[in-house]
């Protein structure tokens, strides 16, 4: 699903970003431009990248 209609980032996209390393709202905003725009996607991603982190740490 698309997160960021101005620069066309996916659920998908955030998710591999965050298990990549990629943890701050600064950092998935230059790595995939999301959130840089028009900044409407903000909360989705942060709430993506939360949700995500979170998965991580309860598998391990």
């Amino acid at each position: 699903m698309y997160v960021c209609i101005c620069k066309a980032v996916t659920d998908t996209d955030i998710r591999g970003a965050v298990e990549d390393g990629t943890t701050s709202m600064r950092g998935l905003r230059d790595r995939l431009g999301c959130s840089g725009q028009c900044g409407k996607c903000a909360r989705q991603v942060r709430q993506l990248r939360d949700q995500t982190l979170n998965e991580n740490s309860a598998q391990g």
